[in-house]
């Protein structure tokens, strides 16, 4: 695949400093110029960059490409499509038209990830970590995510949206829940982005891969200490990706997920993609899905805007 990998998002909020705090709490590191927003994981550098904005939406989204032939080849794609583009050397940028959202495709190395450590798990005649206690209970360290994972938006034409990122770009379909969501790859990851039916073009939520289940739930704890607000949806898993979750949400209304054990498609051939119906199209078990997680509560105030002038 010659896309193979998110490089990074900006986000668009109006309240930059109180959102800048919420992300440094999630885990990320502060880096750059200390008057700049931008934010960095453990293994994929620089992958957040908050700037001002009337209403939250997400600015621009970078995808890494291996080199310029690819850059080319999209290119080429983009204009069979008749959308426009602007190509620089080693970049090439566009904004899909029905979702309002910027990409830019950049010529950056592979993401390169430190494996986690192996964390033994007792089972009925399985005692794998026999006369000990289970590491995830015993560590003191800070959750810090380890990359960006995926983003999932809303586009008033989800399918022209789905044809952008596949046709032009060069997404692959993983899976899909019919009339709601597209689940798609740049990367050997089950979804990098998810095209949602919606009412108007917004961010629902941005995910952030941390080592394994135990980090989900010690970050989403540490997130909710003195600020309750924040949940929104956890601790559960997936059906379609299998991660485990914990969905909170930042002071501008956007969702940010800490998630785990995310399915991997290394070989194309050897991966069917589904069609899947109902509520496992969206989890396997968890806590009810709460209605604000479907439509988020400032949705209205979100396609008020969306129609006034700026």
């Amino acid at each position: 695949m010659p896309l193979h990998r998110l490089t990074s998002i900006t986000l668009g909020i109006p309240n930059v400093e109180a959102t800048a705090a919420y992300y440094e709490d999630f885990g990320l590191v502060r880096v750059g110029d200390p008057e700049e927003y931008r934010f960095a994981t453990q293994d994929g550098g620089e992958q957040l960059r908050l700037t001002h904005s009337p209403l939250r939406r997400l600015v621009k989204l970078g995808v890494g490409v291996d080199d310029t032939d690819d850059l080319d080849r999209i290119a080429a794609n983009l204009t069979g499509l008749d959308i426009l583009h602007k190509r620089e050397a080693e970049s090439l940028s566009v904004l899909d038209p029905h979702s309002n959202l910027l990409v830019e495709l950049e010529i950056a190395a592979p993401l390169v990830e430190v494996p986690a450590e192996q964390v033994p798990y007792n089972g009925p005649g399985r005692p794998s970590r026999p006369n000990g206690r289970a590491p995830g209970v015993e560590r003191e360290n800070r959750v810090r995510p380890r990359k960006l994972g995926h983003v999932v938006i809303g586009s008033r034409d989800q399918d022209a949206s789905q044809r952008f990122f596949r046709e032009g770009l060069g997404f692959k379909a993983s899976d899909h829940v019919p009339s709601l969501a597209t689940f798609l790859r740049c990367s050997t990851d089950h979804h990098n982005v998810l095209i949602q039916k919606a009412p108007v073009d917004f961010l629902h939520h941005t995910a952030w891969e941390v080592d394994d289940v135990d980090e989900v739930g010690r970050g989403a704890t540490t997130m909710l200490e003195g600020n309750p607000e924040r949940h929104v949806w956890g601790l559960g898993r997936h059906h379609i990706g299998s991660n485990f979750f914990w969905y909170l949400k930042d002071p501008a209304g956007n969702f940010s997920e800490y998630y785990s054990d995310l399915d991997c498609i290394v070989e194309d051939a050897l991966w069917k993609p589904s069609v899947v119906e109902g509520a496992r199209g969206i989890y396997n078990w968890g806590p009810p899905i709460p209605p604000s997680f479907l439509a988020p509560e400032d949705l209205a105030a979100l396609m008020i805007g969306a129609h006034s002038p700026r």
